[in-house]
């Protein structure tokens, strides 16, 4: 499974931080929600394309923050 894309909301601290991850493996998609950094809550979305995963990202990204992408 590889990372392909990582977004952050741009707040520090364990309870504020927030984390979108897009992970690829053989046209299988899934999308991390995660919620409190490393060591918080994960929620994760499966997808059979990226395009549908990538409207999941766009719905995560709609949440207060000033939302960065991270390389």
């Amino acid at each position: 499974m590889e990372r392909r894309k990582h977004w952050w909301n741009g707040t520090w601290g364990r309870l504020a931080r927030r984390d979108v991850y897009l992970f690829e493996d053989a046209g299988h998609w899934w999308v991390e929600s995660r919620e409190g950094g490393a060591d918080g809550r994960a929620r994760t979305y499966e997808f059979d394309a990226e395009e549908p995963a990538m409207d999941c990202v766009s719905g995560l990204l709609a949440q207060p923050g000033d939302w960065r992408e991270l390389h």
